[in-house]
Parts: C-alpha cells; structure tokens; sequence
C-alpha cells in the first residue's frame, strides 16, 4: 500500500472511519492540599463531570496539554493522569491522544515506552496496537525538541528518531515552548515517510505549515486535497475559529482548543454552521468566542503561576460548572498548589455576563 493508503488505514484502526473535527486538552482539576503533594491530588469527580458536559461535542482529548498542566507534570502525575483520561474514554466512548510534553527525544521515548509497557500490562496484550485501541488511545502527541538554535535538520532527525517506533503520532507546533517551528519542508518530508504521522495540530497562530500544504506542488503523500491519507490538520490557536477551517476559506479540517474546555457547544456550532453553508451565523458565533477568550486572557494574563491557557479557562470552568453557585465555591487550585485569586475570577464571570453567556445552573448541578 502506498503511504495515504496505509495512514487512512492506521486512522481507520485507530481513530475509526471519521476523525473528529473537535477536539479538546482538558483541564487538569485538583483537590486541597493534603497528601504526599503539596499542590494535591487529582479530583476525579470533577474531571468525570467536565469531560461528561464536553463529551457530546468534542470527539478527542489531548491529555495532558498545555492546557491540563502537561509541562509541569513529572512522570507520575502523567501515568496517574493518563489512566484517568483512558478509563473515562472507554466510558465515554472517545478517543484520546497522549500529550508527551518533554524537552528532549530521550525524555518523550522514556514516557512512550513506558505508557505502552503499562497499557500491554493492563489489557493482557502483547501488540502495542491492540493494547492501545482496548484503552481507546489514539497516539501520541510529540513536539520538536526544545532550541532555539536547532536547525531544521536537527529536528527533523528528532522528529524521524521518535515516528521510527511505529507507533501512531500527532506532531504539535508549539514555538511558545519549543522556540523553534516545524517548517512546513520538514513536515512534508514525515508526512511522504511516515505513515503512522496521522494528525499535526499547529498552535503558533501563524499556520505556515497548514497554508504551505494548500500549494498543489507540497500535497503530495504529506496532504492529500479531500483528506484521504492525508495528516489531518488541526488549528490549536484561539480566535477567528470560521475564517480558519476549510469551509470558511482557512486550512484546517478541525481544531484541537483550549476553549473547548468551556465552549465546546460552540465551537460545534461553529463547525456545524459551516457545513450547511450559513456562513455569517458561524461568523458571529466565532467572533462570540474569539472575543471572550481574548478578554479572559487579558484578564489572567499577569498570574505568575501556570500557563494563561489554563488559567483563563479554569475561570471561565468556575462558572460552567457552578453557575449561579460560583460566588460560594472555592477558586480553582492550580498546579502548583495556589488557587486563582477571587478578583481575577470575578472578572471573567463579569465577561460572561456582559456576553450574555453566564449559566444559570452549571454542570456539577
């Protein structure tokens, strides 16, 4: 089989016949600080309900992004996380994609060796493959090495030394961290060699490689035009949701978004208005989003703890999941053990009020 033969194959196997078009890094939601850690323990009921009020819009998880804390977990928070997010995906019936937010190569293959090992231990399976789709886990999510002064050589080496495992891999253009980009040559260099690079999810907000792969002469094996075999894209930069997806005239087939975390409904929507052609109700329920998450940003941008990404949302989740209740609930625990300070977090319940988009009642009624 040729090389899109064998990634719709791989996906098909993986993923099933559709990849889903919405997909989410959850958040990663903490208890008090008793225990072992300082910062806590992971709150189970809270993470269920979350990814039950998400899940009949968003089809796929990453877990854990940049969103759910991945670049501050150590290796047993990941395991910990991980099994959580599998066990809710076998329940829920979605997929997932595990985040390997390393640094380095030796780092991201120490954790996918180790995740394949557990899963081959937890399901009596010996082929990593049939361990995996028993845990509905899809692939996992790797970046380029972080650098500023590596060259596109060296990542792609990188990159080439990691898809040699064979396992199923989504690439994430994350410069925020990485201080490097993907260049859209090197991408389409592993999307003709690899076969197991099923999906790239871009979140520098620049989309070099999406637009690069929209020229005739680049598609090649790397991005077929009707997306048969052809790696998936996904936006990951919040804003102008519409305008980026094929249909309102941008370059991606689906979004993986901080923001689905809260307004999964929507962005669904979003996707689903663009389908049958109603272009300026999609605009407006885009621009809707775009200007909410924009000014939730604003408003977390100077807490020195964590990422805004996972900030802003946890605020905006406050909300979602108490409703009218959020005065009396406790602010969100962050990673490191500090709650977001009650100010902040009134200020984004003001933007959602002023969007006319405060719940009444919210998910954990």
């Amino acid at each position: 089989m040729s090389v899109p033969e064998q990634r719709a194959a791989l996906t098909a196997r993986m993923i099933g016949p559709e990849i889903p078009r919405l997909w989410c890094p959850p958040l990663t939601h903490y208890t008090g600080g008793e225990g072992a850690r300082p910062y806590g323990r992971l709150d189970r009921v809270r993470m269920a309900a979350h990814w039950r009020h998400m899940c009949p819009y968003v089809g796929g998880f990453l877990v854990p992004g940049s969103t759910g804390d991945g670049w501050e977990m150590d290796e047993n928070e990941l395991v910990e996380v991980v099994d959580l997010a599998l066990d809710l995906a076998v329940e829920l019936g979605a997929r997932v994609l595990v985040g390997v937010l390393r640094t380095d190569t030796v780092a991201m293959r120490r954790v996918i060796t180790a995740t394949i090992e557990r899963l081959q231990s937890q399901t009596g399976e010996s082929d990593p493959l049939a361990a995996m789709r028993k845990r509905n886990l899809a692939g996992f999510t790797i970046t380029a090495p972080k650098g500023q002064d590596l060259s596109q050589a060296d990542i792609q080496v990188a990159l080439e030394g990691l898809l040699a495992m064979e396992l199923p891999m989504a690439l994430y253009q994350l410069p925020q961290v990485t201080e490097n980009e993907i260049s859209p040559e090197v991408f389409h260099a592993l999307g003709q060699r690899y076969p197991n690079l099923m999906l790239f999810k871009d979140t520098s907000g620049e989309d070099r490689v999406g637009q690069a792969m929209r020229v005739p002469q680049v598609q090649g094996d790397a991005q077929e035009e009707d997306g048969k075999g052809g790696v998936f894209l996904m936006r990951g930069a919040e804003g102008g949701y519409a305008q980026h997806l094929r249909e309102g005239g941008g370059c991606y087939q689906g979004l993986l978004l901080s923001s689905a975390n809260n307004f999964a409904d929507a962005l669904n929507g979003i996707l689903s208005l663009l389908c049958t052609d109603r272009m300026t109700e999609a605009g407006a329920l885009s621009d809707l989003v775009t200007d909410i998450m924009a000014a939730s940003f604003e408003a977390l941008a100077d807490l020195p703890h964590g990422t805004v990404f996972a900030n802003a949302n946890k605020a905006l989740d406050h909300f979602m999941a108490n409703g009218s209740k959020a005065q009396d609930a406790p602010t969100p625990m962050l990673h490191t053990g500090v709650r977001l300070p009650r100010p902040m977090v009134e200020a984004v319940g003001q933007i959602l009020v002023d969007a006319e988009c405060m719940p009444d009642e919210g998910y954990l009624a």
